[in-house]
């Protein structure tokens, strides 16, 4: 038996990203960096449980809602990469390589709550 939203693109992609925010919040965890760790791993945790959770939804409507709080909290990831690089935490590269793929998933949830509405 599978859920509805282990079969969506969003969903795996978020679950790529995780991968790799998990690596860097061990990495912060490390340095003791444990606010910024805290913050970005929920923020990362609540884009794949929003598409998740919402893909339960009774309608489009109500699944559009939950896909827009995962875009939101898309945004929130994007923005501690630009935290986390103004305090020399991340690389440059680290930080656009992170920010391109929140971007694209961003554009890919948009795309699927289009197809919703």
């Amino acid at each position: 038996m599978s859920f509805r939203f282990e079969s969506l693109d969003v969903y795996k992609n978020s679950l790529k990203i995780s991968e790799e925010i998990f690596i860097l919040v061990e990495k912060l965890q490390k340095n003791k960096h444990y606010v910024f760790a805290d913050q970005l791993l929920r923020a990362c945790l609540s884009i794949s449980n929003n598409i998740a959770e919402g893909s339960g939804s009774n309608s489009d409507k109500e699944f559009c809602h939950y896909l827009n709080i995962a875009r939101r909290s898309v945004f929130e990831c994007a923005n501690m990469m630009i935290i986390l690089k103004m305090k020399e935490l991340m690389t440059y590269e680290e930080k656009n390589n992170l920010t391109a793929q929140f971007d694209l998933l961003s554009r890919k949830i948009q795309a699927l709550r289009k197809t919703l509405l």
